[in-house]
């Protein structure tokens, strides 16, 4: 294992007395309380950060505004190449940012390191993209006019990050709206703050080295209230945020009233169908990454799992067995697949939901305790539970930020996408089959209504080149791929008249 001491030290992680970082300095003295971070690991605090005032918030958002004048003025291309530069950094830092990634906020050591990726491969996928902002050129209805389209930079994008992935969602977004002319304003989550200071130090060499002002790439820490100070602010017309479905409301309610935009990446409630044609052995594997990955943290966790009547017991007896095996204890130790939850309330709930599930008739076939003894003093690991269950109930329904796999029974394929379909959210689902016509009926229109659905995959580790986001109270944004930059610029339509006569649309006359 590494020493974390060492490990901050090269990351520039010391005593930081302000709260608010323009990319290459930090505002100024906070005059609110320090927070203590602690790890999740161990218990052990980590360091102090301050939170910011609102007298921080508005030294951000003048420092933003200024920058985004020179930085939309900057080639596309030449703006992906300052991306490249920042890919090319996190390469260095991968294993010290990954080693803190996993110590802040408890996942293991290769999803650390595989979070650091993403933020690698996104910086990658945007490079390309600086030369790909594309838009239409259309046939105009008047002789001698020519329309097209072109995309503009909106201005400060306000980038609102949850403890599960404290880096990489930030770049998924950050990157994307810098080749597109944005500056960003990053709020991460208050559970995990180091990760995004880290990451600030890392891109400072960067921004200083090409002659760029403060104000591109902006953190601010702080809770609740800087983000509320974020969604109501007219001068961040775009607010990406990633969370709890009940904070996607109240965010996308605070900027709709402002008329501005949200892009929304909330909870999960996902699932995987196991059909009578399914490699049982590719299946099982899938179906326990996804359930115990990240201790079920991930919005794409699997929480539900589809089996069918026929192989549920075979189903039910081999994921009892795995997980009696699975190793459990502090994530940065070789071997180790599950770390701990992020911290007691999380085991609080989860200990709640397990309670209530039983009530309303489910049974508890494996799991569920809390772990004590040496290695697990915190009070944050879990043993991850397996539960036979039926979809109806309301603890099934919710989405539990925890371990728990819910093991549900069909008869029919349409059943089993019905089931699949039968709760609120809709982001990520897969099935698993050898079947040409199940796995085409599962992506069809009467298929997954998930804006993921996959085939002999699981529901976890989605790939940066695909557009992220789910339907229903997800709250329908995209990330990452394909043409997600998009939310990230306004579109303008341009008609050009190069005739003598002024001809209007639809044929009307207007003669004076």
């Amino acid at each position: 294992m590494k020493n974390i001491k060492e490990v901050l030290y090269r990351l520039g992680i010391e005593e930081i007395n302000s709260a608010a970082c323009t990319g290459i300095n930090w505002a100024h003295d906070s005059a609110a309380e320090p927070m203590v971070i602690k790890s999740p690991v161990n218990g052990e605090r980590i360091a102090a950060v301050n939170t910011c005032t609102v007298e921080d918030y508005e030294y951000i958002i003048q420092a933003a505004q200024k920058a985004f004048i020179h930085w939309r003025s900057v080639p596309a291309p030449k703006r992906g190449e300052i991306v490249r530069q920042i890919g090319d950094k996190l390469r260095e830092y991968k294993e010290d940012l990954g080693y803190l990634v996993s110590y802040e906020m408890g996942k293991i050591y290769q999803e650390g390191l595989g979070e650091v990726q993403e933020m690698i491969d996104i910086c990658d996928f945007a490079v390309g993209l600086s030369r790909q902002l594309y838009g239409l050129t259309m046939h105009s209805e008047r002789p001698n006019h020519r329309m097209y389209e072109q995309w503009h930079p909106l201005g400060i994008v306000g980038i609102i990050s949850a403890f599960n992935f404290p880096v990489a969602v930030w770049s998924w977004n950050a990157m994307i709206a810098a080749v597109c002319g944005d500056v960003c304003v990053w709020k991460p989550s208050e559970k995990t703050p180091l990760s995004a200071i880290a990451v600030q130090n890392i891109l400072k060499d960067v921004l200083v080295k090409n002659n760029l002002p403060e104000g591109i790439f902006n953190l601010i820490i702080g809770g609740r209230e800087i983000g509320e100070l974020m969604a109501k602010d007219d001068r961040v017309p775009l607010v990406s945020a990633t969370g709890s479905t009940r904070m996607g409301r109240a965010v996308g309610k605070t900027v709709a009233e402002r008329l501005g935009r949200s892009l929304l990446e909330l909870g999960g409630n996902n699932a995987i169908i196991i059909t009578p044609h399914a490699d049982l052995d590719m299946a099982m594997r899938a179906v326990v990454f996804g359930a115990v990955g990240t201790a079920g943290q991930r919005c794409t966790t699997t929480r539900r799992l589809i089996i069918h009547e026929s192989i549920y017991e075979e189903v039910k007896q081999r994921l009892v067995k795995i997980y009696q095996q699975l190793t459990i204890g502090n994530p940065l130790q070789e071997g180790n697949l599950v770390g701990p939850l992020i911290d007691k309330q999380a085991v609080e709930n989860m200990q709640k939901a397990l309670d209530k599930v039983q009530k309303e008739g489910g049974k508890l076939i494996y799991g569920g305790e809390v772990l004590t003894g040496i290695g697990y003093e915190t009070g944050t690991y879990v043993r991850p539970a397996l539960v036979e269950a039926e979809n109806h109930y309301t603890t099934v329904q919710e989405e539990t930020f925890a371990p728990i796999l819910y093991l549900l029974k069909y008869d029919t394929l349409e059943n089993a996408i019905a089931m699949q379909n039968g709760v609120k959210q809709g982001l990520s689902s897969a099935i698993f089959s050898l079947n040409m016509r199940e796995t085409e009926l599962f992506l069809s229109y009467a298929g997954s209504d998930c804006g993921i659905a996959n085939v002999n995959i699981g529901t976890s580790g989605a790939e940066i080149g695909g557009a992220f986001g789910g339907e229903k109270e997800t709250g329908g944004g995209r990330e990452s791929g394909s043409d997600s930059w998009k939310a990230y610029m306004r579109r303008q339509t341009n008609t050009i008249n190069w005739s003598t006569a002024l001809p209007l649309a639809q044929g009307i006359k207007f003669d004076v």
